[in-house]
């Protein structure tokens, strides 16, 4: 696989406990130098799932969305990659990402509303969660009421690095 092609797999995550079962999977072979990059809308489970990926990479947690810090770094507490988690919705591309000093190389960097944000980066995964969006008026749901949703999640394993990972 050239760094140009993607190898792209497809999950149907029937619950949350499936979404954040499939980040403990892919926690468990990411390691530093990594870079995930997620795109769902509000509620798709993007935070759940990367929950799932701290608990696989064995970070302090409790891993929450960083919306007001931008970005919340959790040590590894098995001496391995420490999960750095960004919320870049607020970010307008890859520049003000670099403005956060992250430790690319050094951790797991998993960014929610990140695409296009992979300027300088040889190897990526691009991680797409989708949703049904049903044809009530969503402004007046009450979200705590709402029946568990099926998702489908579809992996991009973008560069070298993913040539021949599976999982």
């Amino acid at each position: 696989m050239s760094a140009d092609q993607a190898r792209v797999s497809v999950h149907q995550i029937p619950d949350p406990d499936a979404m954040h079962a499939l980040g403990q999977r892919l926690g468990a072979v990411l390691r530093a130098g990594d870079l995930v990059l997620l795109t769902g809308p509000l509620g798709a489970g993007k935070t759940t799932l990367t929950r799932g990926i701290g608990e696989g990479l064995g970070v302090r947690g409790p891993v929450q969305s960083p919306t007001f810090v931008l970005a919340r770094t959790h040590p590894s507490l098995v001496g391995g990659a420490p999960l750095v988690h960004v919320d870049a919705y607020r970010l307008a591309g890859a520049d003000e990402l670099d403005d956060l000093d992250l430790d690319f190389d050094g951790s797991v960097v998993v960014a929610e509303w990140g695409a296009g944000l992979v300027d300088t980066r040889e190897s990526w995964l691009d991680v797409v969660i989708d949703r049904p969006t049903g044809d009530d008026d969503e402004e007046d749901m009450d979200w705590s009421e709402a029946p568990v949703e099926a998702r489908t999640v579809t992996l991009h394993w973008n560069g070298p690095r993913w040539a021949e990972e599976t999982l």
